[in-house]
């Protein structure tokens, strides 16, 4: 009998029809023996709903009553799905962040997980219950609800995994596993049986939207086995393990001779328009500077990703550059103009528009040749790199959002479909 845990996001439970479908799942894998447990989002469209509802009422809501009324979402979630499962003849019983004692960080909207009391969850289980588990939220050490943020029941599914060590965490979506890029952009992607944890951290940081960057950073940490499924078919999806399991898995299709055992081998291309620019320039060339700007942006919880730093005319002044979520822009751009005025910067601007386009594969950062290639294949489509960031296994470009298709079909013809 093995511990498997389950997580449905909001298309998977949009409606009765949809959460009656995952019930019937739900108990093929109790009646077969093993416990379950069912982590849930809201509804399609409820938590988005929400967030309207928020800022029709204020400009700027009130963060902790924000997260009071998006948890909301997965209250009628996980009711709904332990009715459909006790109508099916199993027992369930559903739980939410507060009586599971599910703590966080006291940072509203964006909590981070600092423990999780199993207790009640194990007795739930050993009564013979189906436990259905609210996803996103969490409770701070005052009992305030938190929620985590985006891709968080992707996250509260691998952080009970490994609070549980279960044998297995399954990852219900719209899509039936990882592709080499996302397939309503690129007509010939092909879905990966397998791939690490390094690998899939660099594509979901990147832009792909399977899977949050957060629960695969857990995953990794408990070396906890990720298994991306579709809801809608039965389909085997995608596996998401060490590298050292994936490395046997995939030995069998290494060519040895020649150098082609140290050739780089691209797992996906992705891509993201969630991106948005700002440049504090004309600021002064000394120690300490960089400190001041990035800093004050993650006191208020805003991460950046790209980051740039350049010479401007007078030598004596540098630029610095970087990008961040478009949902944190507007208030990024506020604080820059804050922190201009501390430093002595000349101004601030910003860019919207832009996206991020990523190769990802082991080994790229010691094969320049394929770094040069990645250029290479963007130029002669007539694209233009604004900002360039690499690292082991990834090389990420900052281009035109309008561009994105057209990078995303280039890169992937000329790294999976032409290396065939």
């Amino acid at each position: 009998m093995a511990l498997i845990i389950q997580k449905y996001g909001g298309t998977s439970v949009a409606n009765a029809e949809r959460v009656k479908e995952v019930a019937k799942r739900v108990v093929k894998y109790k009646k077969a023996g093993h416990d379950v447990i069912v982590v849930v989002s809201a509804p399609a469209g409820r938590t988005d709903a929400l967030v309207k509802r928020a800022y029709e009422l204020s400009d700027k809501p009130n963060k902790r009553e924000f997260d009071m009324l998006l948890t909301s979402g997965e209250q009628i979630s996980i009711a709904s799905l332990a009715i459909a499962v006790e109508e099916l003849g199993e027992k369930a019983v559903s739980l939410n962040a507060f009586q599971v004692n599910f703590k966080t960080t006291p940072v509203h909207t964006k909590a981070k997980i600092i423990d999780i009391d199993t207790q009640i969850i194990q007795e739930k289980l050993d009564e013979g219950n189906v436990v259905v588990f609210a996803g996103f939220q969490g409770i701070t050490e005052n009992n305030e609800i938190t929620t985590l943020g985006r891709g968080g029941s992707d996250t509260t599914a691998v952080a009970l995994g490994a609070a549980l060590e279960a044998d297995e965490v399954e990852i219900y979506t719209d899509v039936d596993g990882v592709y080499t890029a996302d397939p309503r952009i690129v007509k010939n992607a092909r879905k990966l049986k397998t791939i690490s944890y390094q690998e899939m951290l660099e594509l979901a940081a990147s832009g792909a939207k399977v899977l949050h960057p957060r629960s695969v950073e857990i995953a990794a940490k408990y070396g906890i086995k990720i298994h991306l499924r579709s809801s809608f078919d039965d389909s085997d999806g995608t596996i998401v393990q060490k590298n050292e399991e994936f490395q046997k898995l995939e030995n069998q299709n290494i060519d040895t001779e020649g150098d082609a055992m140290e050739k780089v081998k691209i797992a996906g291309i992705t891509s993201s328009k969630n991106e948005g620019k700002i440049t504090l320039f004309g600021v002064p060339d000394k120690p300490g500077i960089a400190a001041k700007v990035f800093s004050r942006l993650a006191k208020e919880k805003i991460s950046t990703d790209i980051i740039l730093q350049s010479s401007s005319i007078n030598k004596e002044l540098n630029n610095i550059s970087f990008t961040v979520k478009i949902d944190d822009l507007k208030e990024a751009v506020a604080i820059s103009e804050q922190i201009k005025e501390r430093i002595g910067a000349e101004g601030v601007s910003y860019k919207e528009k832009i996206a991020k386009v990523s190769v990802v594969g082991i080994g790229l950062k010691s094969h320049y040749e394929t770094t040069a290639e990645i250029f290479d294949t963007l130029a002669e489509n007539g694209i233009n790199i604004d900002m360039i960031s690499c690292s082991e296994i990834n090389v990420s470009c900052i281009i035109h959002e309008d561009d994105v298709n057209k990078a995303v079909n280039a890169l992937h013809k000329r790294f999976i479909e032409n290396e065939d």
